[in-house]
């Protein structure tokens, strides 16, 4: 048995930073960088993060306490899967939930047993209404 977290959230870095029309395109390893941390806000013990990066943004600063995060070499969504794949076979009983609105990565995933939500679902717990 090991001490694994509960919870795995994988998140689609590219997919969640373009989901907001903020101006993320001008500087794509600088919204990468405040992704990461925000999501700091949802790590614990029992959640672990891990967030793939893909193209420009890998440029981004990824020293984040509690927060893992993947370089792609190539494909952010193959990177994903490899990250899902991986963690579903070590048989740890934990919940692996990716965030995407990519249907095609959706499916994949899903395929794997993991489930996913949308950039909405992680962004109203980053920033809950007031």
């Amino acid at each position: 048995m090991t001490d694994a977290p509960a919870q795995l959230i994988v998140v689609d870095a590219a997919n969640v930073v373009g989901s907001r029309p903020d101006g993320w395109w001008r500087d794509r390893a600088g919204a990468a960088r405040r992704l990461l941390e925000r999501l700091t806000k949802l790590s614990s013990a029992d959640t672990e993060v891990l967030v793939v990066l893909e193209g420009q943004a890998k440029a981004a600063d990824t020293a984040v306490d509690g927060v893992l995060v993947v370089l792609a070499d190539g494909s952010g969504d193959d990177a994903i899967v490899d990250a899902v794949a991986a963690a579903a076979e070590r048989r740890d009983a934990r919940a692996i939930t990716v965030v995407t609105a990519d249907r095609g990565l959706r499916e994949r995933v899903e395929a794997l047993g993991a489930g996913t939500v949308g950039p909405g679902w992680l962004l109203e717990r980053l920033d809950p209404p007031t």
